[in-house]
């Protein structure tokens, strides 16, 4: 009996172990995924002197200071003749030299010390700068390409989710000659690489003068594309048909039961493909820049952070807290809708 115990005990101990090791290399990693962010935020928070200084600290700290008479005097950590080390306040600086006040007491009598006082260390505060926010968004017309991001992407969307609920729809409920072929060549056109097509579009865009202009970026996206087309219809083959059936015995067409039968059962995968795209369209630089140059009241907000960040390139701070400023919106939209989104991907991941 005891032995069992003894067993029992070691197993659990080893399990505890074993979480304990995973939960740790877990966080471990993301940590490191995360970190580029963390230092994107701190030196979005940074004061040009922070972040021009010599020295080089990943938060945005500047030194400590107390305020004594309308003057702001400098905090140190001075090494005292006893051997002790006491974080004092600069009165007046000198090279062999210097006078310092208690930041407890500064009515006290000035303390005396003797050497370089370049050669203590100052004593350091967290000092964020919030303005730099306000900064990026006046400089860079935030509003304007916030305007033209959210109808690139929002419309995108709109189209894809359409068509691709269309074609899918047809690829799982109907049997047509040809059907997997038809298939196959949809799926291959996720393989082809754009820059393949990237000429002949342009160029067909380009005779019947819509470049310059929102319809090239737009109207594509109402003939659907492989990846939702995939996405939607292995969700879709997961529906039973026995509702298709008990939708048509009460008469209800095609396009009936794929509105009011199929689609409200598809919202995850709705939602999850429409992520995708919208962050793709949120994102997307190349196509936009190829379209609308020279156009910039047009620009979304990539192309629009690549020439504000080009444009400031020497204030590193700036740039950053336009980038963090450009990426709220998506974060949030994610918050608020990742339980369908995952939920979308798992399932129609499942082989069907």
């Amino acid at each position: 009996m005891m032995e069992t115990t003894r067993t029992t005990y070691s197993v659990k101990k080893a399990n505890r172990l074993k979480t304990a090791g995973i939960t740790a290399a877990v966080i471990a990693c993301l940590g490191l995924f995360l970190m580029p962010l963390g230092y994107g935020i701190a030196t979005a928070l940074k004061s040009p002197d922070q972040a021009a200084s010599s020295e080089f600290r990943v938060l945005p700290l500047s030194p400590a200071q107390v305020q004594h008479n309308g003057e702001k005097w400098d905090l140190y950590k001075v090494p005292m003749a006893d051997g002790s080390v006491k974080t004092l306040a600069m009165v007046q600086k000198g090279r062999q030299m210097s006078t310092f006040a208690d930041p407890a007491n500064l009515d006290t009598p000035p303390i005396e010390w003797k050497g370089n006082w370049r050669t203590l260390t100052p004593e350091l505060q967290l000092d964020p700068q919030w303005s730099n926010f306000v900064t990026s968004w006046q400089a860079i017309d935030f509003v304007n390409l916030l305007k033209n991001t959210l109808l690139y992407a929002g419309v995108s969307t709109f189209g894809i989710l359409l068509s691709s609920s269309f074609v899918a729809y047809g690829f799982a409920r109907f049997r047509f000659p040809g059907k997997n072929l038809a298939f196959v060549l949809v799926l291959a056109t996720m393989i082809l690489p754009n820059m393949i097509t990237l000429i002949p579009t342009y160029t067909f865009f380009f005779s019947i003068g819509w470049v310059g202009s929102w319809l090239p970026l737009l109207v594509p996206a109402f003939f659907a594309n492989g990846f939702n087309i995939f996405l939607l219809r292995q969700f879709f083959m997961g529906i039973p048909r026995e509702l298709d059936e008990a939708a048509k015995i009460d008469g209800a067409g095609p396009l009936r039961t794929l509105y009011q039968v199929i689609l409200p059962q598809a919202v995850p995968a709705l939602v999850a493909a429409g992520l995708f795209n919208f962050f793709y369209c949120w994102n997307d630089y190349f196509l936009p820049l190829i379209y609308l140059a020279g156009h910039p009241a047009l620009y979304p907000i990539s192309v629009g952070l690549s020439a504000f960040s080009t444009q400031y390139v020497i204030y590193p701070y700036l740039v950053q807290s336009a980038s963090i400023l450009a990426s709220l919106l998506p974060i949030i939209i994610f918050f608020f809708t990742r339980r369908f989104f995952m939920e979308g991907v798992v399932l129609a991941g499942v082989d069907k």
